[in-house]
């Protein structure tokens, strides 16, 4: 009942499954939701009474593995849930049969029912890896113990260390320790006393529906983001500043025309220059198919200069230098591409449209300049 109550309490904060959280925190995940990240365990036990009128630990322990009054074998299930990588809850039912049968006598039946905490201390000092191999959890619970065939109800009290070894994305081997104490009525006398159970547990866990948690966003690096599009339209401007003051330069190498009508035709030549100035479109990290739509209308403005004059264009696709050589070279020609289909889309001839990858680059400062495409005519 705990269980359900705290995981439905944590579904109210769950995050959308499709939704992308770039960029994202080392040791830090997303709440999931109510469905995902359980599990159920099944494991075969060894067990051992251990009562108050013993002197030695060791006396559950003879003739192991089996013969005993005091040892026998049973069964474990369990349904839990993760509600973090380090927190999870767990119901969890053990059926065992201990003693000697004799002439009908002291051969009794047993099963429990607990609810226990979990606390993965992997996760807790080393950070959420879902690739881990080795989880060690510790646990502390309670709940009922029913002795069957003297049909006698007691609380039960349990500590464990639960060892998981990670197999496969669904299936992981449980190596499970477990301390128990419950009432008895098997005391002498009639009385009642309390009985220590010990376990050792061997099975598998699998783990239901989706199991992994998602990196939460990192709100410093989304700041960063935000500033970066400042940046993206500087580095634009720096661009348009950088034509101006190379036909400046132009305009200042040649001498000055005498004054008659002939004086228009450099004016218009310049105005041409200028509106066919290279423009560039800037993109996130990794990404090549988001156009920002204040890009799009500096290249709405070239395509309709194109299509007015029949001119050839040149788009090439640059990315910054982190990272692997060939893949930036593979993402800056997706992202030349990705503009190209967008002016063929507004009017332009692809046949006029040249497509240029340059790879990694770092030619502007800061290196988010560099993730960029530039568009400019012949």
């Amino acid at each position: 009942m705990m269980l359900a109550v705290v995981s439905l309490s944590m579904a109210a904060m769950a995050q959308d499954d499709d939704m992308e959280i770039a960029p994202a925190e080392k040791h830090r995940v997303a709440t999931n939701g109510f469905w995902q990240n359980w599990f159920l365990g099944a494991n075969v036990t060894w067990s051992a009474f251990y009562g108050e009128g013993e002197r030695s630990l060791v006396a559950p322990f003879h003739k192991f593995p089996g013969g005993s009054y005091y040892t026998s074998l049973g069964a474990s299930l369990s349904l839990g849930k993760w509600l973090t990588p380090v927190f999870g809850l767990r119901t969890k039912v053990n059926a065992w049969q201990m003693g000697v049968k004799d002439q009908g006598c002291c051969a009794d039946k047993y099963w429990s029912a607990n609810e226990q905490l979990l606390v993965n201390v992997s996760s807790l000092f080393c950070g959420y890896d879902e690739q881990r191999f080795w989880n060690l959890i510790p646990y502390i619970g309670g709940g009922i113990h029913r002795n069957m065939s003297q049909r006698h109800n007691s609380t039960m009290y349990s500590l464990g260390l639960l060892n998981t070894l990670r197999l496969s994305p669904r299936f992981s081997a449980n190596i499970e320790l477990a301390w128990n104490s419950a009432e008895g009525r098997n005391c002498g006398l009639g009385l009642k006393c309390r009985k220590q159970h010990f376990a050792l547990e061997l099975g598998l866990t699998w783990h239901i529906g989706k199991n992994n948690w998602k990196h939460a966003t990192d709100q410093e690096a989304v700041s960063a983001l935000t500033e970066g599009e400042l940046d993206a339209l500087n580095a634009q401007l720096a661009d348009a500043l950088a034509e101006n003051e190379r036909l400046q330069q132009e305009l200042d190498a040649k001498p000055m025309p005498t004054a008659s009508v002939a004086t228009v035709a450099p004016a218009v030549r310049t105005v041409e220059n200028i509106v066919s100035a290279p423009v560039s479109i800037f993109f996130e990290v990794g990404k090549a198919n988001v156009i920002a739509s204040r890009d799009m209308l500096s290249v709405k403005s070239l395509a309709e200069l194109a299509i007015e004059k029949n001119a050839s264009v040149l788009v090439t696709g640059y990315a910054d230098k982190s990272g692997n050589a060939g893949a930036n070279m593979k993402l800056s020609e997706r992202r030349a591409q990705a503009v190209a289909d967008e002016l063929v889309r507004l009017g332009v001839n692809p046949q006029r449209i040249e497509v240029v990858a340059a790879g990694g680059v770092d030619i502007l400062t800061p290196a988010e300049y560099n993730r960029r495409v530039t568009v400019e005519l012949k």
